[in-house]
């Protein structure tokens, strides 16, 4: 649920309605279909009962009619989003299509994401044609989730909105959306096996990257049996799972630890909130990371350090951009329904993770995701 910055945050990657959704939601992984996949051998990851009702006949007709082809993902990007779109952009232009890829401002790559091949192919938001002929959105859960390239896709002959988002608008003309999908990653590649690209290496890294950011590194409930066998076979393709995850997860300057250090010294548990069952919150200020020359894109694992509270079933962290406002990555162990609190304040998500956006003082937007974290019948309520 696919967060904002980079990291899997995935809920979530801020605006109003900036999460980032390497965010997870818990309900994948119900009625798979287990089919043998044509030339690959294994299964394949999309839900039997959402792959019948998708659009994927008519998604491939655009794609093969088309010459050129827009595609685009939230602002922002963090890994299933960029990995995706540029995974996809890669396989058009094995197809002999021409492909832009673009995300609005500002447009800058995250620097964990700057490993992922394809980026040659990334061209900045006003250099997208105003009225392109096909344009395809990649884990977008709402058309102002594209920035200033929501222009281009109202104006587009054709939409393709490819999505895993549970609090997607419903936008787009042709829809492969699915919650049950732990990535946007998942969608991306069977549209591309339906496209009869064989996935080469650089195609594979960048879907790897977004499923295991979208997965927590497989760890998050959507990690199913067809998520691992996909996952397989982009190994198969050549990517090096050592590689990915250390550029995901394990780099980091010394400045992040010093700013990570006083984000833990500030934390704050609140036992009582989230219906008796814990909340764990923290903030970090524009100042705190300027002073360690901390990019704000490299703030996303603080919050998975958080989680690990026993006491607390909601992790919280409060993050100030650089417009001054106030970015907050919301994560839950299952049993609280974060993504349902953060898009009644504006944002959205998945059950497990999302996140939204919002002006004022820190301890003022907690108490509105305090209160929006009650549900009838909880104690506090």
């Amino acid at each position: 649920m696919s967060g904002p910055e980079g990291r899997a945050e995935t809920p979530g990657a801020g605006r109003p309605e900036e999460f980032h959704l390497h965010d997870v939601d818990g309900r994948a992984g119900n009625g798979h279909d287990l089919v043998p996949r044509g030339g690959g051998g294994g299964v394949r990851a999309v839900p039997a009962d959402a792959s019948a009702e998708l659009e994927w006949d008519r998604a491939v007709e655009l794609i093969h009619a088309a010459e050129e082809v827009c595609l685009a993902c939230h602002v922002a990007p963090d890994g299933d989003a960029l990995g995706s779109m540029l995974a996809l952009a890669q396989a058009l232009r094995a197809l002999g299509k021409r492909p832009t890829a673009s995300f609005g401002e500002p447009f800058t790559v995250p620097a964990i994401l700057r490993f992922l091949p394809g980026q040659e192919l990334l061209v900045e938001p006003a250099r997208v044609p105003a009225a392109p002929e096909l344009m395809i959105s990649l884990d977008a859960a709402g058309r102002a989730r594209l920035g200033e390239l929501a222009g281009p896709a109202d104006r587009a002959g054709a939409l393709i909105v490819v999505d895993h988002h549970a609090s997607n608008t419903g936008f787009g003309g042709v829809r492969l959306v699915d919650p049950d999908a732990a990535a946007t990653a998942v969608l991306v590649e069977e549209l591309i096996r339906r496209l009869g690209v064989p996935l080469d290496r650089d195609m594979a890294q960048g879907l790897y990257a977004g499923l295991a950011s979208d997965t927590g590194s497989f760890k998050y409930p959507c990690t199913t049996p067809e998520v691992h066998d996909l996952a397989g076979r982009l190994l198969t393709a050549g990517v090096r799972p050592d590689a990915v995850s250390r550029e995901l997860w394990d780099r980091a300057p010394f400045g992040y630890l010093q700013v990570l250090a006083g984000a833990l010294a500030r934390a704050r548990l609140e036992r009582d909130a989230a219906g008796g069952r814990g909340l764990v919150w923290t903030t970090i200020a524009r100042a705190d990371r300027d002073a360690r020359d901390v990019h704000y894109d490299q703030l996303e694992g603080v919050i998975d350090q958080l989680r690990r509270t026993d006491e607390a079933e909601v992790a919280v962290v409060c993050k100030e951009n650089d417009r001054g406002e106030w970015y907050v990555s919301t994560r839950s162990k299952g049993a609280v329904d974060v993504g349902r609190a953060c898009v009644d304040l504006g944002g959205g998500g998945h059950r497990t993770a999302a996140a939204f956006t919002m002006g004022g003082e820190p301890a003022c937007i907690i108490d509105r995701l305090r209160a929006a974290l009650r549900v009838p019948g909880d104690p506090d309520d």
